[in-house]
Formats: structure tokens, C-alpha cells, sequence
């Protein structure tokens, strides 16, 4: 498998975690004010594989150029 295979499945893997920790998210939103001691701790793991995803889109532009 070339880098770009591996980088591609990277973010499809990265992508489907960063859909799920955003729909957490917002089942989390819905739901309050229950459980809002949970939203740094949801909002954070959101925030870091978003970043990831962003991270990992910018490195297969980078080799595709």
C-alpha cells in the first residue's frame, strides 16, 4: 500500500470518528441541561479529531500537490 492509500484510509477511518464525535456532541446539546459536566470533555474530543482529520487532509494535499 502506496503513502497516499495509507493516508487516504487514515482519514476515511479519521472521518467517521470526527462525524461520530460531532453527532455526540450534538445529542449531548439536545439533552441538556442533563449531563452538561460532560461538555468539556465531549467538546474536547470533538475539537482534537476534527483537528486530527484537518491535519491528515493537509499532509494528502501536500504528497498529491
Amino acid at each position: 500500500m502506496s503513502d497516499v492509500d495509507t493516508l487516504k484510509a487514515e482519514i476515511k477511518s479519521l472521518s467517521a470518528k470526527a462525524t461520530q464525535a460531532k453527532m455526540d456532541l450534538h445529542d449531548l446539546a439536545e439533552e441538556l441541561p442533563i449531563d452538561w459536566q460532560r461538555i468539556p470533555e465531549v467538546a474536547q474530543r470533538c475539537y482534537e479529531l476534527h483537528g486530527r482529520l484537518a491535519e491528515a487532509r493537509g499532509r494528502l494535499r501536500a504528497l498529491t500537490g
